[in-house]
């Protein structure tokens, strides 16, 4: 398997990715997170640098943390993303609120 066969994480030797995203800011912020409450990670990018593209195989970003933390990490990255969602709603919730 090569580091292009597809837009899935690679395995890596008692490491799991926890994080999948297109963009590099939203990993940065969640290894920022983790990184404050003691949990070690480390990003892999598969972003093709020569292109401004972030969409596709070439363009993902993933977050590792040691397969002894993933499950602290989820907890923590799951409760995040729950807690930017009700402080940040999309804009359907925006629309539907003021009508």
């Amino acid at each position: 398997m090569g580091l292009f066969d597809g837009p899935k994480s690679s395995d890596i030797k008692n490491w799991v990715c926890v994080m999948e995203r297109g963009t590099d800011y939203e990993i940065e912020l969640a290894r920022t997170f983790l990184a404050s409450l003691k949990i070690p990670s480390n990003i892999l990018s598969k972003r093709d640098r020569a292109y401004s593209l972030n969409i596709g195989e070439t363009s993902m970003v993933y977050l590792y943390v040691p397969k002894e933390f993933e499950k602290k990490a989820r907890e923590v990255l799951s409760d995040l993303d729950r807690d930017l969602s009700n402080e940040y709603p999309d804009d359907e919730d925006v629309e539907n609120s003021v009508q």
